[in-house]
């Protein structure tokens, strides 16, 4: 009888194969995932076939040739300004600045529903939004020269652009 045991499926332990053929596998296994299944090696020619391929045309792709897709972006949303309410305030010391700057508004195309004085300390001109809003925002800044953009704060309502002008404005 041989010295060789077998486990509970018959498959014999101690054979100096076996754990060789077992260790070479999970090896191979390992490299795989390493790699990522990139084989280094080129592939082996192979022979040419009687019949032709029904193959789109293209170039062939191989296991290593990339698949590339194109990557669209989002399409910009489209800013109505005849669509969008605006107000205009002013926190500056110059007399009729919020009724000069709503009628440039205005003039550009913005749906400006008001201008007034706005009491409290705004740090520079600034055109504020609901988030919503926001690529309308930057349109309005652009149209009036106004680069400082922020999300709207109280008493600020939800449906319009709030722009704030300070004495940097002019």
């Amino acid at each position: 009888m041989s010295s060789r045991r077998r486990d509970q499926r018959g498959l014999l332990l101690s054979s100096p194969v076996a754990l060789l053929s077992a260790g070479a596998v999970a090896l191979a296994a390992v490299a795989f995932v390493a790699t990522g299944g990139d084989r280094s090696a080129p592939e082996a020619p192979r022979a040419a076939s009687a019949t032709p391929a029904t193959t789109p045309a293209g170039p062939a792709r191989t296991a290593r040739t990339p698949v590339l897709t194109h990557r669209t972006r989002a399409p910009r949303p489209v800013v109505r300004r005849a669509d969008t309410y605006v107000e205009v305030f002013n926190n500056s010391g110059i007399s009729g600045l919020a009724g000069r700057t709503a009628a440039r508004a205005q003039g550009a195309g913005w749906q400006v529903v008001g201008s007034d004085n706005w009491y409290g300390t705004i740090p520079a001109s600034t055109v504020y939004y609901p988030a919503r809003l926001r690529p309308a925002a930057v349109l309005l800044g652009k149209d009036l020269g106004i680069a400082r953009l922020k999300e709207a704060i109280a008493p600020m309502r939800g449906d319009r652009l709030t722009v704030v002008l300070t004495s940097d404005y002019s």
